[in-house]
């Protein structure tokens, strides 16, 4: 047999060893035998070697004779991968091979051993040779896998323990040492699954055993709570979960956490729930959404009214959610709220874009997007979602949306609630882990900067909101919401500057016009604009219905603001009657993309529950500013405030 290996290594010197030294060694690595059970011939074979090995780098002559040919074979060596080896007799090699595994190359000394156990060279059947090279096996395999696992090559050594295994079962050898390699094989399994699910998508079937590997590992638990597995930790198997995660698709998880929901695990229905969230919201598809509030719904967990808040509203379902969040949010959560704006709606909004942003967007390997809830209400198949809805109602239909069918649900790309990325093996790669905890829908007060999360209950993480406050935050729900029925026209503006005389009731809702587009319009067909808006707001607050398309007169935070407002009076049954009458209207600054007026108003305004007044009438003169702006090419108003 032929080791890959010089003396020096061989003894354990280095090539500036002197020979004092060299015997010094020697003397101690004979002392320090192996000890875990090898045959008497074993260890002798294994201090023959060592001794001949002394012999040379202590004798000056063959030292230098020796080294000599180690710098030859170097240099011959270069690019051809030649290297020193050393010819060891078919006696000795019991000792080559404990010497290779002492020396640091456990793969070699693994090799080597297997190629002893075949034929031709296989040993006598219950012969002290075939239990050394067993024994030989079984160490140089958990060494080199243990190797391998340290260079995060996981699969190779899976394979390699896979190797061993068969290989001593065969010779049925060391029923301990077989226990080792199994339970070593099955430790790696979680680290298995994280190289696997890790390849790129195009590597389908490896990623597709990774899945595989996965479900094993969840089963052999007993499910996603269970701790049948003393070999997995719960919190090294919680910080696996956590880590997992990252590397699945939406679909991925969605059969997962389906197949795991189905099999009773509480924690799974509630990611699930969360995965269509996530999906919904991403791909703009408000039937999951709806999904995941019946299937939220349906599992009775306590304290889950202000999640499926969040959902009613991303299901344009402004009345329930705002009865879900008031019924169910604590005094904590909505003091909270009341920070972050004055209006209800805008406050739901705010927890609803935090919820989004921290728990449910993130952390998936195809799914990347913002928790804009602007954007995602000015998508069309949202606002045809909601239409739909609004349909419904009106023909005396529950708003409750047709459950999907089977089939869709099942192929549809669901999504999962955050996770932090860990090293595998859990933690951080420092061993610092946080187990993973399924969400409770236990609510509280929004979380500290870096406060840890407690593990019996999961307050909300809604430090550092970069939300606005007030109507921004709830702009884009005015693009689904919108007036159905028609009004009367408007009548024709005057054009001296001047209101007509006869002018004393409400403006009418205008009807329907083309948006005003021109590049550069004229002072009248802003003031026109103004009109349509000033008509819009009053028809809505009084409660009558509008054709007036809001989008098309303002932008999205006014139009959110006046929807807001409209939807309030009506939750108190109230209305609120207004004229707004234009006595003067001067443009005062203009650009390509910008225009100011200074306008003069008679403003008068009342607050009335049915018969009743609540607010008498008060009457004022104003002066505003009003400013328009160019959204591609259609003219809006973007802001007024009074003339100071």
């Amino acid at each position: 047999m032929e080791l890959p290996i010089d003396h020096f290594r061989l003894l354990g010197v280095s090539p500036a060893t002197d020979a004092q030294n060299v015997l010094r060694t020697l003397q101690h690595r004979l002392e320090k035998a192996p000890d875990q059970g090898f045959t008497l011939e074993a260890i002798r074979a294994r201090a023959d070697l060592l001794e001949a090995s002394a012999d040379v780098l202590s004798d000056p002559q063959r030292r230098q004779a020796y080294e000599a040919q180690l710098m030859e074979i170097e240099q011959v060596g270069e690019g051809e991968g030649v290297a020193a080896g050393l010819d060891v007799a078919p006696s000795k090699d019991l000792g080559g091979l404990m010497l290779l595994l002492e020396a640091g190359m456990p793969l070699e000394a693994f090799e080597s051993a297997i190629a002893c156990l075949q034929p031709p060279q296989a040993p006598a059947l219950g012969s002290g040779r075939e239990a050394d090279l067993c024994l030989i096996t079984a160490l140089a395999c958990r060494a080199a896998a243990s190797e391998l696992q340290g260079q995060r090559h996981y699969e190779a050594a899976a394979q390699l323990l896979q190797q061993g295994l068969q290989h001593l079962q065969r010779m049925g050898q060391l029923p301990e040492q077989r226990l080792q390699l199994a339970n070593d094989l099955h430790a790696l399994l979680p680290f298995r699954v994280l190289g696997l699910v890790s390849r790129p998508l195009t590597a389908t079937r490896e990623r597709a055993e990774g899945l595989e590997l996965l479900e094993s590992l969840v089963k052999r638990r007993g499910g996603l709570e269970g701790e049948d597995d003393p070999s997995l930790p719960r919190d090294d198997f919680q910080a696996f979960i956590k880590q997992i995660r990252l590397f699945l698709t939406a679909q991925e998880q969605v059969d997962l956490f389906d197949r795991w929901a189905r099999g009773g695990s509480a924690a799974a229905e509630f990611l699930a729930c969360y995965a269509l969230t996530a999906s919904g919201f991403a791909q703009r598809k408000p039937d999951r959404i709806a999904a995941a509030r019946s299937r939220l719904r349906a599992s009775a967990q306590p304290g889950i009214q202000p999640l499926l808040a969040c959902l009613h509203l991303l299901l344009g379902q402004i009345e329930p959610a705002m009865q879900a969040f008031n019924s169910g949010a604590g005094p904590e959560l909505k003091a909270w709220a009341e920070e972050q704006a004055d209006d209800p709606l805008a406050q739901l909004c705010a927890y609803c874009r935090d919820w989004l942003a921290r728990d449910v967007l993130p952390g998936y390997r195809d799914i990347e997007v913002d928790a804009d809830l602007e954007a995602y209400f000015a998508d069309r198949d949202v606002q045809t979602f909601v239409d739909q809805q609004d349909r419904r109602v009106a023909r005396g239909h529950t708003v409750e949306p047709p459950a999907p069918d089977p089939a869709v649900m099942a192929a549809a790309d669901w999504a999962m609630p955050e996770l932090e990325p860990l090293a595998p093996g859990g933690g951080d790669g420092n061993g610092n882990g946080d187990g993973f905890h399924p969400p409770s829908p236990q609510l509280s007060t929004p979380a500290a900067a870096g406060e840890q999360r407690p593990r019996s209950r999961r307050p909300l993480a809604l430090v550092g909101l970069a939300l606005a406050a007030g109507a921004a935050l709830f702009a884009g729900l005015s693009l689904v919401l919108r007036p159905r029925p028609a009004s009367p026209p408007l009548a024709p503006p005057s054009t001296s500057g001047q209101a007509p005389a006869s002018t004393k009731q409400p403006l009418a809702a205008p009807a329907p016009a083309a948006p005003l587009t021109s590049s550069s319009p004229s002072q009248e067909e802003v003031r026109l604009l103004l009109e349509r808006w000033l008509a819009a707001k009053a028809a809505l607050l009084e409660g009558r219905s509008s054709e007036a398309d809001l989008d098309q007169l303002a932008r999205p935070a006014l139009v959110a603001d006046l929807r807001s407002q409209a939807r309030g009076l009506k939750a108190r049954g109230e209305q609120q009657q207004i004229q707004a009458r234009i006595r003067q209207f001067q443009l005062t600054d203009r650009s390509p993309r910008r225009i100011e007026a200074d306008v003069q108003l008679d403003y008068s305004e009342e607050r009335r529950s049915g018969d009743k007044v609540i607010q008498p009438r008060t009457s004022a003169q104003l002066r505003n500013i009003y400013v328009f702006a160019r959204d591609g090419g259609t003219w809006k108003l973007a802001d007024f405030h009074s003339r100071r």
